[in-house]
């Protein structure tokens, strides 16, 4: 019976219990690698741009601050965000909205009816273990 290691096979590994100092330090730089990778995509998720003039500098934040429909204030609870022209219609003077690629009927009382200053449409949605609620909805200024 021959050794086939020593007949030109793949070089063996001696079984040890410690590792040489080259092989310690590949291993520590690998773990440094993959802890900097997970802690750059966990702030990564923190890092999302918001124009919804909520920043202590927006010209804008007080009037957001000072916005409620007859559901309550829209900030107190929900976080709005734009809404694209091909995501809500308007059928006889009713709103319907796409959150998350379903339609909701959008409640009369959740309508904001002042002057809309940030132009664009806006829908503050709420998640409960009801469902999907709209607290406020505020059509754009072009309608």
């Amino acid at each position: 019976m021959t050794n086939w290691i020593d007949s030109g096979g793949v070089r063996g590994r001696r079984c040890t219990d410690t590792e040489s100092p080259n092989q310690q330090r590949r291993g520590v730089t690998t773990l440094r690698i993959v802890c900097a990778a997970l802690l750059l995509g966990g702030f990564s998720q923190f890092s999302h741009a918001r124009d919804d003039g909520r920043y202590a500098n927006s010209p804008l934040k007080p009037w957001f601050d000072s916005l409620k429909s007859g559901k309550g204030p829209c900030c107190s609870d929900a976080d709005g965000y734009a809404v694209a022209d091909p995501d809500w219609e308007s059928k006889s003077g009713h709103y319907r909205v796409r959150i998350e690629g379903e339609w909701f009927d959008v409640p009369e009382e959740a309508v904001i009816t002042e002057p809309n200053r940030a132009g664009r449409t806006m829908v503050w949605p709420i998640k409960g273990w009801g469902g999907l609620t709209i607290r406020c909805f505020i059509p754009g200024s072009m309608t």
